[in-house]
């Protein structure tokens, strides 16, 4: 009896922990910084897929024409109007395992191009957000972190 009894622990115990352990989908939503530290994006949740938008921006207003930063280098000459400021840099991206999100894309308003991006979630505070042409491979990453939201 008692043998069953410890059995029984250990199982809950091992249960529990691994449980508590897992990532959850939703814990990539929140703002989080890159690592330029240039601007802010808030990640969220849109039905079954995760988004992410330019909600702040260290140097908002654009010292060439004193106007707020647009969205100039972008290849369709009908968006270079809109602000970088709101403007969605993160797209399409599903939850595919512990800590992993992908096939989404990532824009890069300063270059005005689409990358494929895998999202991978090192802990709670740090992502690595790789961008590439093709496979993966051919690419680039760069560490983002969490912002604490007063």
């Amino acid at each position: 009896m008692k043998s069953q009894f410890v059995f029984l622990l250990v199982a809950l115990f091992a249960f529990f922990s691994h449980a508590t352990a897992q990532n959850s989908a939703d814990d990539l939503t929140g703002v989080w910084e890159p690592s330029s530290g240039k601007g802010r994006v808030k990640i969220e949740k849109i039905g079954d897929k995760f988004y992410g938008k330019v909600v702040w921006l260290k140097e908002p207003i654009d010292p060439e024409t004193g106007q707020k930063k647009l969205d100039k280098s972008n290849p369709d000459v009908t968006l270079r109007t809109r602000p970088r400021l709101g403007l969605r840099v993160l797209k399409d991206f599903t939850f595919v395992s512990k800590g992993i999100w992908d096939n989404g894309t990532i824009y890069d308003p300063e270059s005005g191009s689409t990358y494929n991006c895998k999202i991978t979630m090192k802990d709670a505070n740090t992502l690595d957000i790789r961008g590439y042409i093709g496979v993966s491979v051919f690419g680039r990453t760069d560490v983002w972190k969490r912002v604490k939201v007063k």
